[in-house]
């Protein structure tokens, strides 16, 4: 029999686990499959001991963040500059991801069924691409347009019905917005078509 205690070898994981199930999910096991922690547990490992600038938890049945990665993370956080969480079924995402991981270029969060970010989301200081797509967005997330460094928003297929058309045209680093399958209006989407300074999709 194949032993899952804290040390040992994940089932169908190559060497060992640094981080035991119970510490990503706390002791709720009959909510989340078992491998699906274990393939949790071997990308968290692998970033760390690989030493990688780049988190992919992407397809993991994630409904939030786990808090055991903030724990294990926490020494390399300055490290990650990619954080990809696509085609999960996260409701929300915790400010304590943008607290944590403050060196963040690029976030992939499509494919889930977000609603809203938190405000934190707008103090992120290095932030350049972020990919939004086919969640439940109805209100475009306005804290975007305070990040400075910003070039790239997607929010396609989401349902938003308005954009914020003067607040984008004050980023000055925006290079190009993806609004494509949204249920926008005419006279957004007639201003997001007469805009020069960056490319738009919708």
């Amino acid at each position: 029999m194949t032993s899952t205690q804290p040390g040992n070898s994940w089932p169908g994981v190559r060497g060992k686990c640094v981080v035991p199930c119970n510490v990503f999910f706390g002791n709720d096991h009959n909510r989340i499959m078992a491998e699906a922690v274990a393939n949790v547990a071997r990308r968290v490992n692998a970033t760390v001991e690989e030493g990688s600038d780049t988190l992919d938890l992407s397809n993991c049945k994630l409904i939030s963040f786990p808090d055991g990665v903030f724990k294990v993370l926490r020494s390399v956080s300055d490290n990650i500059r990619v954080i990809t969480l696509a085609d999960n079924e996260m409701k929300s995402i915790s400010s304590k991801l943008f607290s944590t991981f403050t060196q963040l270029r690029e976030l992939d969060l499509r494919g889930n069924v977000l609603t809203k970010l938190p405000a934190s989301v707008g103090e992120m200081e290095h932030l350049t691409c972020i990919n939004l797509a086919n969640n439940s967005f109805s209100v475009f997330p306005d804290k975007l347009t305070e990040i400075a460094t910003l070039e790239r928003i997607n929010l396609q297929g989401n349902g938003i019905t308005e954009i914020p058309v003067e607040k984008l045209t004050d980023m000055r680093a925006l290079k190009w917005l993806n609004v494509k399958s949204n249920p926008l209006d005419s006279n957004t989407q007639s201003a997001l078509q007469s805009l020069h300074g960056f490319e738009t999709e919708c």
